[in-house]
């Protein structure tokens, strides 16, 4: 059965840093393009960054320069290095391979004051 466990979402202030992982289950992440999403209250789920099996990253231009996506492919585990957060970063991330169907529980994003 293949699982992914997001973790690391948090309440933060504005400016502030988080660092979210994910752990794969069931499958090797080696072999595939992984992406981090989001989806905000009322809003259709995004990509927001992906990562090639040769670690090339990409981004939606709203948090380049802000994020950073890394795996490990060792220990199965995706991470998104998120800093000088915005409200509008407020959401649930998930994170599979982009070419999946299936999705994890996520982990809450919140900035605010």
């Amino acid at each position: 059965q293949v699982q992914f466990v997001e973790s690391g979402g948090d309440l933060v202030q504005p400016g502030g840093s988080l660092r979210l992982s994910c752990t794969a289950s069931g499958i090797d992440i080696r072999f595939y393009i992984m992406g981090w999403y989001r989806q905000a209250p009322g809003k259709q789920r995004e990509l927001v960054a992906q990562i090639t099996p040769s670690s090339q990253p990409n981004y939606v231009d709203s948090v380049k320069g802000r994020f950073t996506i890394a795996r490990d492919n060792a220990k199965n585990t995706l991470y998104l290095q998120m800093n000088s957060l915005k409200p509008e970063d407020t959401a649930v991330y998930y994170c599979r391979p982009t070419n999946y169907a299936a999705w994890g529980q996520g982990t809450q994003v919140t900035v605010s004051a």
